[in-house]
């Protein structure tokens, strides 16, 4: 019996990016296409295998371990990115801004989606959602070198709306206005949960 249920819904890619290897920050560069190979977009600064570990691992891995790469690329919401724009009260929010990788049109309550979810291409290219996105000051300070006074408000904004991050389980190709396919994993939410969120 399969593991994964597709699902009627799907989203359009409305807008691709990579973040170039060079440089500190995390703005990302618009492009019509994306080859995606095992370790994520190829020429892009996240892309890897495995990565160093960062301060949202510490609870399980010292900061600068080697572990798996399962953030290669940052997926949003072209909804959800129109409701934080709207929230730092700016008529809209580029997504260069944020690093994003693909924003997805048409998939409702994008950054809930269950983990270990999968997005599939035209081609066969699938990728395998992590987890929701954490806000993070680093769009906020992208944000507020174009829009001075707004950045600020991003983290609080962008908390639940941020996008999930992903990981490549099937290489292949994706470009502006693909259709994405969701599936999501056959089994109920963890009965102990809501015990574990109150600590």
């Amino acid at each position: 019996m399969p593991a994964l249920i597709p699902t009627e819904f799907s989203a359009r890619i409305t807008w691709l990016g990579q973040v170039p290897p060079e440089g500190d920050d995390i703005r990302s560069r618009a492009v019509e296409s994306l080859e995606i190979g095992w370790g994520g977009p190829e020429g892009e600064r996240h892309a890897g295998r495995t990565r160093p570990s960062c301060s949202r691992v510490t609870s399980q891995h010292k900061r600068g371990t080697e572990i798996a790469n399962v953030r290669q690329m940052c997926l949003m919401s072209a909804e959800e990115l129109a409701e934080i724009a709207e929230r730092v009260k700016l008529d809209e929010l580029d997504p260069q801004l944020a690093g994003a990788t693909l924003v997805l049109e048409g998939i409702p309550d994008f950054s809930h989606l269950p983990p270990s979810s999968r997005l599939q291409g035209p081609d066969g290219v699938t990728l395998i959602i992590d987890m929701q996105n954490r806000p993070c000051n680093l769009p906020a300070r992208e944000i507020e070198a174009e829009h001075e006074g707004h950045g600020k408000a991003f983290k609080a904004a962008a908390k639940g709306r941020r996008g999930v991050t992903a990981w490549v389980e099937r290489p292949g190709r994706l470009a502006l206005g693909d259709e994405m396919r969701l599936h999501v994993p056959d089994q109920r939410v963890w009965a102990h949960l809501k015990a574990v969120r109150k600590g």
